[in-house]
C-alpha cells in the first residue's frame, strides 16, 4: 500500500491529483471546525467535553468528524446525501421510471444524481431546522449540560444558521464531486474516511491519558487484527465461471471466451450496520424529543426501560437487538440490489451461459441459490465485526466511539482498499512494468 502511494508521488499526473485531493479534504476539516454564526463557541465546546463518553452521540457525531455536535458550518456534513442516495436506491426497485432511468446508462444515471441533488438539499434545510430547534433549549441537545448554545434565538439568526449548514452541506457535496472527477478514489467515501480518521490520534491520547499504556497498546493490538481479518474477508469472493459461445458476425468471430461472475461475501458492504445503528438510535431519539428530563408525555416505565437498554453497548438487549437488525438488513439490502434475474437475462443477451446450467430461468435461479448461501456467513461476519470491538472495548473502558468500533473500522478499510485499488489501476496504465512481468 505504502509502495503505491510512494510510486504515484513519483507520477506527476498522479502527484497532482493526489495533491488536490488533499487540498479538498483540508478545507473539508477547516469548515468541519469553523463554527456557524449564531453559536456560542465557548458553550458548546464545554457541552461537547461534558458528554465524555456517552455512546447515544457516537452514530450521530461519526460521519461529520465531531462537526455535528459542534454545530460548525459542516454539522451536516454528507448524512443529507447518503439518506438521500439510500432513499433513491430504494425507490429504484418500487417505482419503474426511476428503474427505467437506472437503466438507460449514463444518461439516466446523470438525472438520478440530480433528483439525489434536490433530495439533499431539502434533507439539510429539514435536518438543520430539526438540529437547530432542539439546541434552542438548553440541555436537551446534548443531555446534562445546561448551557445557552445559542444566545440570539431571533428568527433572522436561525433562519441565517439554516441558510448557513444548507450551503455547507451543498458545498461538502461539490468538495466530494471534485475529489472524484480530478481527484483519485470516490469523493464521498474519502470525505467519510476523513471525517472518521481525524479523531484517531486524540482517542488513543486520551486513552493513554486516562487508562495506561497497557491498555493502549492492547487496543491498538485489537485494532490491528479487526483490521487483519475485515482485509481478508472484503477480499474473499464466490467465483462463478462464466462461458460466452461463438458467434460470427461476417467473417469475424466474437466470444468464446471464458470469465467469472464475481461475487463477493460482504456484498453489502457497511449499509446494513449503519441501517442497524439507526433503527437502534431511533428509540432513544423519540425520549429526547418526546419525553424529556421532567416530561410525562410517555410513560416513565418506558422511558427507563429505552435509556436502561439502548444506551450502553454492552448490554445483552442491545447487543442481540444490534446483531439481529444487521442480519435482517444484510439479507434485505442484498435482495434489492442484487437481482438474479437480471443479471440470467443480460448473460443470456450477450451469449454466456455457466456451463452445466443452462441459461435463463435456471441460471436465475442457481444465481438466487448461490448468493443465499454467500449471505448468511456474510451477514454474520458483519454482526460478529459490529458487535465484537463494541462489547470488547466496553470491558477494556475506553468507550463505544472508538475508532476501531464496527461502523467505522469497516469503513476505513473499505475505502481504503478501494482508493489503492484505483491508484494501482492508474500506475498500471502508465507503467507497463507489472505486464511484463
Amino acid at each position: 500500500m505504502l509502495g503505491a502511494f510512494v510510486s504515484a508521488f513519483k507520477t506527476p499526473d498522479l502527484r497532482r491529483k493526489l495533491l488536490f485531493t488533499l487540498g479538498i479534504v483540508a478545507l473539508y476539516r477547516l469548515g468541519s471546525t469553523t463554527p456557524t454564526p449564531g453559536v456560542s463557541y465557548k458553550n458548546i465546546q464545554a457541552c461537547v467535553q461534558s458528554i465524555g463518553d456517552n455512546s447515544i452521540y457516537g452514530l450521530i457525531n461519526l460521519f461529520s468528524g465531531g462537526a455535528l455536535l459542534q454545530l460548525t458550518v459542516f454539522a451536516l456534513g454528507v448524512l443529507p446525501y447518503i439518506t438521500a442516495s439510500i432513499i433513491f436506491q430504494l425507490l429504484t426497485v418500487v417505482i419503474p421510471r426511476l428503474e427505467t432511468l437506472q437503466k438507460e446508462g449514463p444518461s439516466g444515471q446523470a438525472k438520478i444524481t440530480q433528483y439525489t441533488r434536490y433530495l439533499t438539499l431539502a434533507l439539510a434545510i429539514l435536518q438543520s431546522t430539526a438540529l437547530l430547534a432542539i439546541a434552542r433549549e438548553p440541555g436537551r441537545f446534548i443531555q446534562g449540560c445546561d448551557k445557552d448554545i445559542i444566545p440570539n434565538q431571533s428568527l433572522f439568526v436561525i433562519i441565517t444558521m439554516v441558510l448557513v449548514m444548507t450551503a455547507g452541506t451543498a458545498l461538502v457535496m461539490w468538495f466530494a464531486e471534485l475529489i472524484t472527477d480530478r481527484g483519485v478514489g470516490n469523493g464521498m467515501s474519502l470525505l467519510i474516511f476523513t471525517s472518521i480518521i481525524a479523531g484517531l490520534p486524540g482517542q488513543i491520547w486520551s486513552i493513554y491519558r486516562t487508562k495506561s499504556l497497557l491498555v493502549t497498546v492492547f487496543v491498538v493490538i485489537i485494532g490491528i487484527a479487526i483490521i487483519t481479518g475485515i482485509v481478508f474477508v472484503e477480499q474473499a469472493q464466490r467465483r462463478i465461471p462464466v462461458q460466452y459461445a461463438k458467434r460470427m458476425v461476417g467473417r469475424k468471430q466474437y466470444g468464446g471466451t471464458s470469465t467469472y461472475l464475481p461475487l463477493k461475501l460482504n456484498m453489502a458492504g457497511v449499509i446494513p450496520v449503519i441501517f442497524a445503528s439507526s433503527l437502534l438510535y431511533l428509540p432513544v431519539l423519540v425520549t429526547q424529543l418526546v419525553a424529556p428530563s421532567g416530561s410525562t408525555k410517555l410513560p416513565p416505565g418506558w422511558v427507563s426501560w429505552i435509556n436502561n437498554n439502548f444506551t450502553r453497548g454492552d448490554h445483552p438487549i442491545y447487543v442481540l437487538s444490534y446483531a439481529a437488525l444487521i442480519i435482517f438488513f444484510t439479507y434485505f439490502y442484498i435482495a434489492i440490489t442484487f437481482n438474479p434475474v437480471d443479471v440470467s437475462d443480460d448473460m443470456k443477451k450477450f451469449g454466456g451461459f455457466i456451463p452445466g446450467i443452462r441459461a435463463g430461468r435456471p441460471t436465475a435461479e442457481y444465481l438466487d441459490y448461490v448468493i443465499s448461501r454467500i449471505t448468511f456467513p456474510g451477514s454474520i461476519y458483519l454482526a460478529v465485526i459490529a458487535v465484537v470491538p463494541l462489547v470488547a472495548f466496553q470491558y477494556l473502558g475506553v468507550g463505544q466511539k472508538f475508532i476501531f468500533g464496527g461502523t467505522s473500522i469497516l469503513i476505513i478499510v473499505g475505502v481504503g482498499l478501494d482508493t489503492v485499488k484505483q491508484i494501482q489501476s492508474q500506475l498500471q496504465q502508465r507503467n507497463y512494468e507489472g505486464f511484463l512481468r
